[in-house]
This record gives structure tokens, C-alpha cells and sequence, in this order.
């Protein structure tokens, strides 16, 4: 090409240009917005069944903002199903998926191990660090917290500058 526009398509604007998608069998006539029907949108298309086609008589692969929400809804619905099916594999015991979630392995591996000695978790020999936290991850969900004697404690420990670890090696708050 020399780089002058010959074709109708290219001296239209995005305005102009209607759906590039056939839905259900018929060609949708809602005008095309700015996303495109990259093959990752046709992978989700077809993973959830939408009866959604590209039209091979469509010069361009623009969708409207439709179909661009219909699929964003089956791409989070499909993303949710997915993590559902990832919590039920795992037997944790928890109760309430309102939880926020805690990342273990953002800890050093030290703490992890120190924390395994601590609760006494039992594993075999030998985890790498995401094993290690994957495994004690399960057994953090299971441990049962009273909310109300935790934060009372939290305060009182906050109030007298008190730490509970310099207390078990025999330091008081006003040695620091």
C-alpha cells in the first residue's frame, strides 16, 4: 500500500460502523464500540457457550458495548465458578467466605517454619517455601479465633507497650 485510504471501511469512523457480531443467527445492529474481538474474547465465547459468531461479511472486528458487558459478565462468572471450585477442592473448614484472605507466603521462610514448630503442623521433609505456605495456609484457616478476647488483648498489649514475645524471654516493658 502507499498509505492512502482506498477503502469505504477506513474513511468511516468507529460511529458509523454497526456490530461485527451475529448473534443467535441474526447480525447485530447495535453501533461498534472501541473493543475488538481478539481471539482471547472468541476463547471465552466459546468456553461459555454464548451464541455469539463473528460475521464474515464484517470488514472491521469491533463489538458493541452489548456485547462487550455480555461477556465481561460470563468472563467474571466463569473467573468466580473457577475460584469456587479451587475453595471447595481444598478442605479448610472455613465457614465464612467473607474472610479476608492472608497471604503466607509473603512471610520469610523462618517465620514459617517457626510458626509449623509453634502450632506443631506436621508435614513431610523437604517443602519448598510455596509448598510449605500452601500447607500451613490450610491449617491457619482452620484455627478458630474468639474476635472479641483477641482485640482485647491486642489493646491491652498496645496500651502497657507490652509484647508477648519479650515477656516469654523474660523482659519486662520498661527494660526497652
Amino acid at each position: 500500500m502507499n498509505g492512502f485510504s482506498t477503502g469505504e471501511e477506513d474513511s468511516r469512523g468507529a460511529a458509523d460502523q454497526i456490530c461485527c457480531l451475529v448473534d443467535e443467527g441474526e447480525r447485530c445492529s447495535r453501533p461498534a464500540g472501541n473493543a475488538s474481538y481478539s481471539k482471547k474474547i472468541q476463547k471465552t465465547v466459546t468456553q461459555r457457550r454464548l451464541k455469539l459468531n463473528l460475521d464474515n461479511m464484517a470488514r472491521h472486528i469491533y463489538i458493541c458495548d452489548y456485547h462487550k458487558q455480555v461477556i465481561q459478565c460470563a468472563r467474571s462468572k466463569q473467573q468466580q465458578q473457577q475460584r469456587r471450585r479451587k475453595d471447595s477442592e481444598e478442605d479448610s473448614g472455613e465457614t465464612d467466605n467473607d474472610l479476608p484472605e492472608v497471604d503466607l507466603f509473603q512471610l520469610q521462610v523462618g517465620t514459617l517454619r517457626r510458626y509449623k514448630r509453634h502450632f506443631k503442623v506436621s508435614t513431610r521433609p523437604g517443602l519448598n517455601k510455596a509448598q510449605l505456605a500452601d500447607t500451613l495456609m490450610k491449617h491457619f484457616k482452620t484455627i478458630q479465633v474468639v474476635e472479641k478476647e483477641a482485640l482485647s488483648f491486642f489493646f491491652y498489649t498496645v496500651k502497657t507497650n507490652a509484647n508477648k514475645l519479650d515477656q516469654k524471654n523474660g523482659l519486662s516493658s520498661e527494660a526497652t
